[in-house]
C-alpha cells in the first residue's frame, strides 16, 4: 500500500478541523457551553451517603458513572 504526500496532511488538517468545529460550537443538549457552571446535582438516592452539593465537591476529583440498560 502507498500513501501519498498530500493524504496525510489532509486527513490530519480534516481531523483537526472536525476537533476545531466541536469546541467552538455552541451549547449542547443540555443548553450548557464550555466554561458553563454545572446544574447543581440532583438524586433522591446516594448509596454511600447524605447527598452532597457542588460547592462540597470543589477542589476534589469527582468520578460519575453512568449508565443505562438498552
Amino acid at each position: 500500500m502507498r500513501i501519498r504526500p498530500g493524504s496525510a496532511l489532509k486527513t490530519v488538517s480534516a481531523a483537526l478541523g472536525a476537533l476545531l468545529a466541536l469546541f467552538l460550537s455552541g451549547p449542547g443538549a443540555s443548553g450548557l457551553g464550555p466554561g458553563a457552571q454545572a446544574p447543581e446535582l440532583e438524586g433522591k438516592t446516594w448509596l454511600n451517603g447524605p447527598p452532597l452539593r457542588l460547592a462540597d465537591l470543589r477542589g476534589k476529583v469527582v468520578l460519575l458513572d453512568m449508565w443505562t440498560f438498552g
